[in-house]
């Protein structure tokens, strides 16, 4: 059990029975394990008022779908609410980068809203000062799955979950700029073989191979990073 307190994830949802999920094994389960950090997944159901426990209705203006409605979502973020961030998973939040990954992991914990249906209510968004957040372009059945990577980004930045302190500062994402290729054993794997540089011994020569290999990748595959690296420096 860490001497510090443990980093606390609470986790609004209409299914809490998906948690903890992946976030059970690996590393984020283990530092669960150990007391690092704490996840409570709570049921928004539990607000309902009626003996139906009826959380949604019909969008205002027509449409398909229900949507989330404000009393009962702010009932549940009540129960939850002490200054830790609030954010709610939506596909058109702020794309999550690894930079608001380090900032939340670095604070007292998160408080996660997630989304079903065809979402929730805007005036009970503005009215709590939601921050929204997307992991990509594309849509889920619900925020759960969002939940889940948003918190395992997050826990494995936490002190004491990974094995060695370099390994998250030389991931991708850390610097603008996507990871180097990685080799292991054996140096020839039918036919293919681990390049000289690497086997040489020379650790400046392999950190301006790493590097040259990250810009080529990113320049690649991410020119979007590269972009976004040049702009950052002029503005500075």
């Amino acid at each position: 059990m860490s001497s510090m307190s443990p980093w606390r994830a609470t986790v609004l949802t209409l299914f809490p029975e998906m948690f903890p999920g992946t976030l059970g094994g690996s590393l984020a389960g283990k530092a669960l394990a150990r007391g690092i950090w704490e996840l409570d997944a709570r049921d928004i159901r539990a607000h309902a008022t009626d003996k139906h426990r009826t959380v949604d209705d019909t969008p205002f203006g027509g449409g398909a779908g229900m949507v989330l409605r404000p009393d009962i979502v702010d009932a549940a973020i009540s129960d939850a609410a002490d200054g830790r961030p609030l954010v709610y998973l939506t596909p058109r939040g702020a794309p999550l980068t690894q930079a608001r990954v380090r900032d939340i992991a670095a604070g007292p914990g998160v408080v996660l809203l997630c989304g079903r249906y065809e979402g929730v209510d805007q005036r009970v968004i503005e009215a709590r000062g939601m921050e929204e957040i997307s992991i990509g372009d594309y849509v889920l059945s619900g925020g759960e799955l969002a939940a889940m990577v948003l918190l395992d980004a997050a826990v494995r930045l936490l002190p004491g979950v990974m094995g060695a302190a370099e390994s998250a500062a030389e991931e991708s994402f850390s610097a603008p700029l996507l990871e180097y290729p990685h080799y292991t054993r054996p140096a020839e794997w039918q036919g293919r073989k681990v390049p000289d540089v690497l086997l040489s011994g020379h650790h400046e020569a392999v950190a301006a191979w790493r590097r040259e290999q990250s810009q080529r990748i990113t320049r690649e595959r991410r020119p979007d990073l590269l972009a976004l690296s040049t702009a950052e420096a002029h503005a500075s």
